[in-house]
């Protein structure tokens, strides 16, 4: 066992079982640092392991996806959107045989580098730090440069390259990456819908009637319905797309949810107050460097202060971040030293 047999039957198996299109894990361009193969796992299930283990990975849990600070337990953080997109991934990659190990690390890394309070947090810094600031491409420098003391999670091309791409406007290497774009897409509009819901921003009865008659009445029965269009119409192909009336008619509902949920300020109205305090911050550390921890200063004479700053800011929590706000600028009760 020890002398990587089961890894091989792995790596013998796909070459068997997987599509032309796939991507074969003995194909990689490999890792930055070349390491000792493993003896039970491929190199993209050792990626997905190092990313379920990472310390960034963990804080997603406490980062906002749509609604800052909901008090009820059931909206969707960071970390749970992130599993949804997982899951979607695996189901589509598995019935188009793709290489699911590749598609599921793609998938737990691609929001690693999201920022507190969700595109708000991400816009504020996009107009402060020099060079601009997008979650995808700081995702991609977490898993090289941050994580594990400055060392990085040292993963493999292929994974990074999903990582960095998925976003709509990407234009990921392999299948697989195309397939978590589409995933990614697919989630959010349906978990932000049931979440809108849940809010009484929105009511089922204001989804566009043609979406409803084409993708069906619920949460559940869109999804599937998505995953279903998108197989059909990808099968065999190295292209991942929808039918063109499924194409169209998502067009039609992610118009909807940016005029009704992303920008309505019933559901967004904290937003000014998250924005306002990640700049706060920004501009505070960025006048007191001294004040960032020590890795952070370390990456500071690598990349600059403003780089550094924003590594910091978008590794925050939202809770960390509003903690660390009242330190910093609320002022606290006097205590009488009795």
């Amino acid at each position: 066992m020890r002398d990587g047999s089961l890894r091989k039957q792995r790596e013998e198996w796909e070459k068997q079982a997987l599509s032309p299109y796939a991507m074969l894990v003995v194909n990689t361009r490999g890792r930055e640092v070349p390491m000792e193969p493993c003896p039970l796992r491929t190199d993209f299930i050792r990626d997905r392991d190092r990313i379920l283990h990472c310390k960034t990975f963990r804080r997603m849990k406490h980062k906002t996806q749509v609604f800052l600070s909901p008090t009820g337990d059931h909206y969707r953080t960071r970390l749970t959107h992130t599993l949804e997109v997982t899951q979607i991934a695996r189901t589509i990659a598995r019935a188009l045989r793709l290489n699911e190990d590749l598609t599921e690390a793609i998938a737990l890394g691609h929001d690693l580098g999201h920022t507190p309070f969700g595109h708000a947090g991400e816009n504020v810094l996009n107009d402060l730090v020099p060079g601009g600031f997008e979650h995808n491409v700081q995702s991609l420098r977490v898993v090289e440069r941050l994580e594990y003391d400055g060392k990085g999670l040292n993963l493999t091309w292929e994974v990074r390259d999903g990582i960095v791409n998925h976003k709509r406007s990407g234009h990921p290497a392999t299948v697989e990456g195309k397939v978590v774009s589409f995933a990614d897409r697919i989630a959010y509009l349906n978990h932000d819908i049931d979440d809108a819901i849940r809010a009484g921003v929105l009511t089922e009865e204001q989804i566009p009637a043609s979406c409803r008659l084409l993708f069906g009445e619920t949460h559940a029965k869109r999804i599937n319905n998505l995953i279903l269009d998108l197989v059909e119409n990808s099968l065999d192909s190295p292209v991942i797309r929808f039918s063109d009336d499924y194409a169209a008619e998502f067009e039609v509902l992610r118009n909807f949810m940016f005029e009704n949920v992303y920008l309505n300020p019933a559901a967004k109205g904290e937003e000014v107050k998250a924005k306002a305090l990640v700049k706060s911050l920004y501009r505070y550390y960025l006048e007191h460097p001294e004040k960032l921890p020590d890795d952070y200063r370390r990456i500071m004479e690598e990349d600059g202060r403003e780089r550094a700053v924003a590594d910091f800011l978008s590794g925050m929590t939202d809770n960390y971040a509003i903690r660390d706000y009242q330190r910093l600028f609320v002022p606290e009760s006097w205590n009488d030293p009795v």
